[in-house]
């Protein structure tokens, strides 16, 4: 398969670059890439220790890399762009033509955000990945009152990333819940679940995916057998259908997918006055 090095560097956290790249990458499924992310470029020297690496890259692999960039700061991306790779820089690709609509020149302003209402949503996702951590892995039952919803299945489904995820994209308050052998020789769904049902999205994904998952972090167990996994899935299963509990298979899914999977079924709130 072809493979291909991309950077997505940025003078602020990547974040913007990473979703916007790889959601173009996804388009070239022929195409194996290996991915960087540079954060925090945000000095001459830095972005000259930046350059140094792509055209190694280039230098050691003999094809020029990809990078996807987003810098607020002009002189830090004209560095980049002088790496000899291919650049896109989405600030450049969506600043020129909304200064021609607005007929105004934008601030170029680093991390520039939109007043109170930014800090308020900040503070919310800040918070959103305390109360994530706080109740990661069936801990914290009792906070379960403050979700927004409620991520259950067994382990190694892809619970944990997902709470972080819209926590910190979203400002969502998001618990998980792991289900086990316990939880399945019960009639009805933990305690927890069953006081908040409504808030319960289940996360499922196929049996030789979770094999290949589980042998890796515990290899020759029974945690990691076939037949364990085949038996959890199926009772977790059962038990979505039985409570009608929507879910979401995350075999073939990016956390993005996921969570936007989660967030328009359970009908939450994307906006940043959240």
């Amino acid at each position: 398969m072809n493979q291909r090095t991309v950077f997505f560097v940025s003078d602020q956290t990547g974040i913007t670059a990473e979703t916007l790249g790889r959601s173009l990458l996804a388009q070239f499924g022929t195409v194996s890439f290996r991915q960087v992310t540079l954060p925090f470029i945000s000095s001459v020297d830095k972005a000259k220790e930046a350059v140094r690496r792509i055209k190694l890259t280039a230098q050691v692999e003999g094809r020029r890399p990809v990078v996807f960039a987003t810098f607020a700061e002009r002189e830090l991306g004209e560095l980049i762009r002088d790496s000899g790779a291919l650049f896109i820089d989405f600030f450049d690709a969506f600043i020129g033509p909304l200064e021609k609509e607005f007929d105004t020149s934008s601030s170029h302003t680093v991390g520039r955000k939109q007043g109170v209402s930014s800090d308020q949503s900040y503070q919310r996702r800040i918070d959103a990945m305390n109360y994530a951590l706080s109740t990661d892995d069936g801990i914290g039952l009792r906070s379960y009152d403050q979700a927004d919803v409620i991520l259950t299945g067994v382990s190694r489904t892809g619970k944990t990333p997902t709470c972080l995820y819209l926590a910190l994209h979203y400002g969502v308050f998001a618990a998980n819940y792991p289900l086990t052998d316990e939880d399945f020789e019960k009639p009805h769904p933990p305690e927890a679940l069953l006081k908040n049902r409504k808030k319960v999205f289940g996360l499922t994904i196929t049996a030789e995916q979770l094999r290949r998952i589980r042998l890796e972090r515990r290899p020759d167990s029974r945690y990691a057998s076939a037949q364990q996994i085949s038996f959890e899935l199926r009772e977790a299963m059962a038990m979505f259908r039985r409570h009608g509990i929507s879910y979401a298979d995350t075999t073939d899914s990016s956390i993005e997918e996921i969570s936007s999977t989660i967030l328009d079924t359970m009908s939450i709130d994307r906006g940043d006055s959240r």
